[in-house]
């Protein structure tokens, strides 16, 4: 059985519906590091509730102040508004996010009796994002076998898949994507402009499948 690091994010959640109808699902963890909204998470408690998985809130609030200017985690930052590229985009990376939240979901992987912990980088992340890229698996999974007196598998089912596979995953498995939130500045809907919401657009357009998402543009 699988403990999900889950955001509530889009890809996070086609991920949770992927392992529930697998009956893999056996808990999820979504964590508060301090970002500089947590509307994703109140989508994760939504899902997790209709799916009936039990979901634990993880608060890392008070570390926000070791990961520096990135723009997710101040609303006085600047957010990167357009198309994903490597130079706009490295202003949203969260320094070694990622290592931390599985950490502290192989800890309660651990704790439950589960055999592994799955989180859901995909192909599109890996030229912005260090921690979503192949070698960064590749290179924790032999870190979370030793991490414990039995090993945990590090699970990543996306990881070469692009957004508009995911979006046709999600689609597949009956995923309500109008419950998933992107947008990096977590107004009362998605603004449409930076960078996650361009993306998302793109992704359902490229799929194919129908955007049920309200965006401000």
């Amino acid at each position: 059985m699988a403990l999900l690091v889950y955001s509530g994010g889009l890809d996070s959640t086609v991920m949770l519906y992927k392992y529930a109808a697998e009956s893999r699902a056996d808990a999820a963890v979504g964590i508060n590091y301090g970002q500089r909204h947590i509307k994703e998470l109140e989508m994760a408690r939504w899902n997790c509730s209709k799916l009936n998985i039990p979901f634990f809130d993880v608060d890392l609030s008070s570390i926000s102040g070791i990961f520096g200017d990135s723009s997710l985690m101040s609303k006085s930052s600047s957010m990167p508004e357009g198309s994903y590229n490597e130079a706009g985009m490295k202003a949203t990376v969260v320094p070694n996010r990622n290592m931390i939240m599985i950490a502290v979901a192989a800890a309660r992987a651990i704790s439950l009796g589960c055999d592994s912990v799955a989180y859901a980088a995909h192909g599109g992340d890996h030229a912005i994002y260090p921690d979503c890229r192949p070698d960064f698996v590749k290179a924790l999974a032999e870190v979370l076998k030793i991490c414990d007196y039995s090993p945990i598998r590090l699970e990543a089912p996306f990881l070469n898949f692009s957004k508009a596979d995911i979006v046709l995953e999600g689609a597949r498995l009956g995923v309500d994507f109008s419950k998933t939130w992107s947008c990096y500045k977590g107004g009362d809907i998605h603004c449409g402009k930076c960078g996650t919401c361009v993306e998302r657009r793109q992704a359902f357009a490229s799929a194919g499948v129908c955007d049920p998402t309200e965006y401000e543009i």
